[in-house]
């Protein structure tokens, strides 16, 4: 082995290229890896997966001998071709984006090729929690988080979205302990003591996932399940029971769901997202157990991604609006049917109130449809631009469209990409082709240019309203007016309109409104989190200090970064510079690896 530099080992060009991926050193337009074929064995002791992947390879450009894989810090110990032979290998400078490039020549068009390897204990993509940061206490924990590009950091493989993979994997772990991942999950181990998992579907590496501990099952549906640590199973089967109808309604907008199973993975609270939409197995973040489902878009918005990011995917992180806009937007639809229509309105006009707030913290440059990333941490790709404002523009179409001709568009659209990995580019030919040309009447491709391209929101932009938030606005001007807190009818209250009635809150609050609201309303021990952290931040800003055991103790106990980012952001811009080390340096080792990076860089931390 040796490593060689980044300029060298990247055998792409400086220049913007819609169809590059700049997150990846992979050459699948020369080489692409079809398949994997993985074996585990899970070393909790030394928090180490040993791996051996074989990657079936289909050779695009026929006399191409070089193939570059995408890794980071994984130990590899050798690398074979099909017949045994050990191929030489090497690896290109570390890059604190992108991990490190690693280029394996080929002695011939060998079918397959076979890399043994081992995890670090620092893999992004892994996290490793011991007995006591579990809610049994009895046994450690692992679960994986591959998206955006942290596969790479427990398997050696072509870690971009464009080059879609089936897998199949055997995994051991220690007695007592069950395996799942993003495949069907019978549940059983064989008779060598392995799990094992087949996935025959092509599907993007971000969706490659792994969990291990004390899981138990329990069936929801004719073809769904919750896994979760026995203590918190009940209370999750409860919460998302309404699975089947979701999937009915998805189906009848959608079309038929491909992925056979639909199961959730409720994980411990360091899990740093709301949800993560693993084929077969979602992976969900337990702050959406609320106890009156008042979280479950979250579910819905997963569900949805079965189609739109699973089914069809982006193709770079550039094109992620492809993935998240059109699954809020179907996540909205889906919601409509199974709660109502007042809930859908209330979480479309919390959608754009999250995205007014980003808008005007962000450079106008940066509010496109397309993320301009480049080299830039592929996580700056997952902001409101991507999600609402991407949504906004889906629901523009419906509107000019009609509903009942732009559902048979849609579904015309996800059975053309299929099983595909598409680029904004791509979205654009098709939408001239087959939108532009059938509603024309409607549609215009200046418009279609403007909402995809242009920065901020369209002159056809029409902002969402409902009736239902009219309440809240009487309720806080009462409240403004002198009217106790105790004395609003707030008792059919849904968590949009308290998420409603902060954001529309004056910036500056006096010690003793703030402390009215608290005793009155009991914000700082919400079991919801989206209440809790909006009332955080609203504390926060204007130095109520009587909240920090509580928000100390919140940001201890959840590890989802929709949460906990806005919140030390808060911290810091507050001047609690003191505080904010006291509860980072507290909770931090409870933090996903993935958000550590993030934090501390954000903290400048360390």
């Amino acid at each position: 082995m040796w490593i060689h530099s980044f300029a060298q080992g990247v055998h792409l060009s400086q220049h913007y290229h819609p169809q590059r991926d700049f997150h990846s050193f992979a050459n699948p337009e020369q080489i692409r890896v079809e398949h994997l074929d993985l074996t585990l064995g899970i070393d909790f002791e030394q928090q180490r997966l040993q791996g051996r992947v074989r990657l079936m390879l289909d050779y695009v450009a026929q006399d191409s001998r070089c193939l570059w894989l995408d890794c980071r810090d994984l130990a590899i110990s050798a690398v074979y071709d099909s017949k045994a032979r050990p191929l030489d290998w090497q690896l290109c400078q570390f890059s604190e984006v992108l991990g490190q490039g690693m280029q394996i020549s080929l002695k011939e068009a060998s079918p397959w090729i076979e890399i043994e390897y081992q995890t670090s204990p620092s893999a992004q993509g892994l996290q490793w929690l011991s007995p006591a940061q579990t809610l049994g206490g009895e046994l450690p924990f692992l679960f994986s988080q591959s998206q955006p590009i942290n596969a790479r950091s427990w398997i050696p493989l072509q870690d971009t979205p464009k080059a879609r993979i089936s897998f199949s994997a055997r995994v051991m772990a220690p007695e007592g302990m069950q395996v799942v991942m993003s495949a069907l999950n019978l549940g059983q181990r064989g008779a060598d003591g392995a799990f094992s998992f087949e996935m025959d579907k092509p599907i993007p590496t971000h969706l490659l996932a792994i969990a291990v501990g004390d899981i138990a099952r329990q069936e929801i549906g004719p073809r769904s399940a919750v896994f979760a640590e026995p203590g918190m199973l009940a209370a999750a089967a409860k919460e998302f029971e309404d699975i089947e109808q979701m999937m009915q309604v998805a189906e009848n907008l959608l079309g038929p769901y491909r992925w056979q199973r639909y199961d959730m993975l409720i994980l411990p609270p360091s899990f740093p997202f709301g949800g993560m939409e693993n084929p077969c197995l979602a992976f969900l973040t337990p702050t959406l157990i609320a106890g009156d489902k008042s979280l479950v878009a979250t579910v819905a918005h997963e569900l949805a991604h079965s189609w739109t990011g699973n089914l069809v995917s982006n193709a770079t992180w550039r094109d992620l609006w492809l993935n998240e806009g059109f699954t809020t937007y179907f996540t909205n639809r889906i919601v409509e049917a199974v709660y109502g229509t007042e809930q859908a309105q209330l979480e479309l006009m919390i959608e754009y109130g999250r995205l007014q707030e980003e808008m005007a913290s962000t450079l106008r440059s940066q509010q496109t449809l397309p993320a301009n990333l480049q080299r830039s941490d592929p996580n700056l790709a997952f902001n409101r631009f991507t999600y609402d404002k991407a949504s906004m523009f889906v629901h523009f179409l419906e509107r000019r469209i009609g509903r009942e001709r732009f559902d048979r568009a849609l579904r015309e659209y996800l059975a053309h990409f299929a099983f595909q990995a598409i680029t904004t580019e791509d979205f654009v030919a098709y939408a001239e082709q087959h939108l532009l040309s059938a509603f024309a009447d409607c549609l215009s491709k200046a418009e279609l240019m403007e909402w995809i391209y242009g920065s901020g929101l369209p002159q056809s932009f029409v902002a969402p309203s409902t009736s239902s938030l009219l309440k809240v606005d009487d309720a806080l001007a009462s409240w403004l007016n002198g009217q106790p807190a105790l004395s609003l009818d707030v008792a059919k209250w849904r968590v949009q309109h308290w998420q409603y009635f902060f954001s529309r809150l004056p910036e500056c609050l006096s010690q003793a409104q703030l402390m009215e609201l608290d005793d009155s309303f009991g914000f700082s021990d919400s079991g919801n989190c989206e209440i809790a952290c909006d009332w955080f931040r609203v504390a926060i800003r204007n130095n109520y200090d009587p909240v920090l055991p509580a928000l100390g103790a919140f940001l201890a106990r959840i590890g989802r970064a929709k949460f906990v980012r806005p919140l030390y952001l808060e911290l810091q811009l507050a001047g609690y510079q003191q505080e904010l080390g006291d509860i980072y340096r507290l909770a931090r080792p409870g933090y996903h690896p993935s958000l550590q990076v993030q934090l501390d860089r954000i903290l400048a931390w360390g």
